[in-house]
């Protein structure tokens, strides 16, 4: 891992309103109202920006550093190549180290060959647990408080598309969070609840430069035929569909956290953890409850063991909700991640298989 200290450059901020009537100190200030709104940061923390050199790390990480005074933050920046794009991904690197020195803000940065990576899962999935880690290390490594990402209410309505399309419940619906915990690390989304539109034009009015991925244009990526088909033909039903796609996620998001919360207490009084890699579930009291809720303390019970909820899809849970109502004891339900639940005569056991 790389790390890069420059000299800064000054350079001055027009207020004056674009002709579209956003003008450059209002992307900041509903930056700043975001930042407030959902308890993202607190003052005297340390902020890494995980900055890929396109248009919405490059727009974050000028507002946050725009706002460091005002919060008390230090910031820092952070950027894995991927290796995908050759050349092209190198230069990204290149562009994000200058942009660092540029303005003064730490860099760090690693290269890691994905394609070489020895794993069963796609591309996209593998370079995202990469990246998540690199950043992880980096988060350890100078003791910074969150990790800020770049996603936007464009970003977000494509999101829930797309689970939408290959099916999903509440947990799936509420799509991106503006701030969410993985482990002991806590992701901010400042960007969350701006359009797109809105940082492209905060870039050029300023004359930001930032980098873009060709990749984005061809339709190899679900997300790419998601933003590049299908959105453009639902504005012609409705032309607010991104920002009612990004509402109905946020409602969707305080309900999912109400259920969650609620599953909570029910999971802390109807199971018993045997062990890290093995949790019991009363029968009798898991039937008591409400099918929202039951399904939930489910889902809850398979994270305490997995760690994570990825490739549990709704099919999983019917097949438990059946396994609790309807199968006979001894009957077993495989699930992803080398999980498998067993009826027994008072419980339904979930545990991790012995790997042969």
């Amino acid at each position: 891992m790389k790390k890069n200290k420059f000299i800064s450059s000054n350079s001055t901020v027009s207020k004056r309103p674009s002709k579209d009537g956003l003008s450059l100190t209002g992307l900041t200030n509903k930056v700043k109202a975001s930042l407030k709104k959902h308890r993202l940061i607190t003052k005297n923390e340390t902020i890494l920006v995980a900055l890929s050199g396109g248009p919405d790390s490059v727009a974050l990480l000028y507002l946050l550093n725009s706002l460091k005074k005002e919060f008390a933050l230090k910031i820092a920046a952070a950027h894995l190549n991927h290796m995908l794009r050759g050349k092209e991904s190198k230069k990204d690197m290149l562009f994000c180290q200058t942009l660092s020195a540029r303005l003064n803000i730490p860099f760090f940065s690693e290269s890691i060959n994905i394609k070489k990576l020895n794993n069963n899962a796609s591309i996209e999935e593998t370079a995202r647990k990469a990246r998540q880690d690199f950043l992880f290390k980096v988060t350890d490594n100078i003791k910074a408080a969150k990790i800020a990402l770049g996603h936007t209410k464009d970003d977000q309505a494509e999101t829930v598309l797309m689970r939408l399309l290959r099916g999903s419940g509440l947990y799936g619906l509420s799509a991106i969070l503006p701030k969410r915990k993985i482990r002991q690390y806590t992701l901010i989304r400042p960007l969350l609840e701006i359009p797109k539109k809105e940082i492209l034009t905060y870039l050029k009015k300023r004359k930001i430069s930032y980098r873009l991925d060709r990749t984005n244009k061809k339709d190899i990526y679900f997300r790419n035929r998601i933003r590049r088909n299908l959105i453009p033909k639902l504005k012609k039903y409705n032309k607010n569909i991104v920002s009612i796609l990004a509402n109905t996620a946020q409602t969707v998001a305080l309900d999912y956290e109400y259920i969650k919360s609620e599953a909570e207490k029910s999971l802390a009084k109807i199971h018993k953890a045997n062990s890290k890699s093995q949790i019991s579930l009363k029968t009798d009291k898991i039937l008591r409850l409400h099918p929202a809720v039951r399904r939930m303390v489910l889902r809850l019970a398979i994270q305490k063991i997995t760690g994570n909820l990825r490739r549990l899809s709704f099919k999983h849970i019917q097949e438990l909700d059946d396994l609790i109502d309807a199968r006979k004891e001894k009957s077993i339900v495989d699930l992803p991640h080398n999980i498998s639940a067993i009826k027994t005569p008072s419980t339904i056991k979930i545990y991790r298989r012995k790997q042969l």
